[in-house]
């Protein structure tokens, strides 16, 4: 099993691929898939146009989806960058800053000696930290507004779904008793949490959400019973939990089948898909079969 952030783009998945894996080091871009018949209808999509780019920056892997203006990024949920050098985090604050929007200037905090949050030019946020960190990117969740003291409920919750998963670090507000800064590990991959204010309202979307790459079905049926206990349920193994955060249960062959160059098996595929919440990995071999 493994969490691979999905990046849901108006139309600039190559684009914005592309950018990142220039950014970073041990970088590559991997396969791209294209939408048929079926899959254009219900997007909105041209036919033969990007659906999903896959991409890897330091051994995590990504996926930049093409899926129109439905859903914008927020700083619900942020890519949280961990810089070795001062050179570092200048570079990638200069680049991914610009043409985008600053939420926190470039500088000294009480938290960190360099520190910095912005959105790029395609509406992704970014925090950058001059600190050392095992994992180089981590996907970051903020709680504001109803959810708001509910982090380390929420940090619980996510650590009891996934096997080998630990609390790393936890810093509390010493008033509120909220989650300042959490890092912690879901199945050996890091992730952050924070809190900010009760009246800020950082709605958590569908722009940003997180891909449980499942082996078999079991554990399809497995992640999805307990990520959606207490939230919704939508089409082609979408969910939301009930802290609002967004995430996909999906097989791992599913990849596979939606970039082969037969675009008959590709749309059957998809219209398999379609009809499903729940994701059934038969149903699915057999549509591409």
């Amino acid at each position: 099993m493994q969490i691979d952030p999905c990046l849901w783009f108006d139309n600039q998945a190559e684009e914005a691929a592309k950018l990142y894996t220039s950014l970073f080091k041990n970088s590559k871009l991997g396969s791209v898939a294209y939408y048929g018949k079926a899959g254009a209808e219900v997007s909105g999509q041209k036919e033969g146009s990007v659906m999903t780019v896959e991409f890897e920056i330091e051994g995590q892997n990504y996926v930049a989806l093409n899926g129109g203006p439905i859903f914008k990024f927020t700083p619900g949920v942020s890519l949280f960058v961990s810089c070795e050098t001062e050179e570092e985090i200048n570079h990638l604050w200069k680049e991914l800053s610009k043409d985008g929007k600053i939420l926190f200037e470039l500088k000294e905090y009480p938290w960190a000696k360099k520190y910095a949050w912005c959105t790029d030019r395609f509406g992704l946020p970014w925090q950058l930290i001059l600190s050392e960190s095992k994992q180089k990117i981590a996907p970051a969740i903020l709680f504001t507004g109803k959810m708001f003291g509910k982090g380390e409920e929420a940090i619980e919750f996510y650590t009891s779904v996934f096997k080998n998963s630990m609390v790393q670090t936890m810093h509390k507000d010493p008033q509120t008793k909220t989650v300042m800064h959490a890092r912690f590990s879901l199945g050996g991959q890091e992730f952050v949490l924070m809190e900010g204010q009760k009246e800020q309202t950082n709605e958590i979307t569908h722009a940003l959400s997180l891909m449980v790459n499942c082996k078999t079905q079991e554990e399809v049926d497995e992640y999805w019973q307990k990520l959606s206990a207490g939230g919704s349920t939508e089409p082609c193994g979408w969910l939301k939990d009930k802290y609002g955060v967004s995430w996909q249960v999906v097989p791992e062959v599913l990849a596979e089948m939606m970039s082969d160059r037969d675009p008959v098996k590709t749309e059957n595929v998809m219209k398999a898909m379609l009809t499903m919440k729940k994701l059934d990995i038969a149903k699915l071999k057999d549509a591409y079969r």
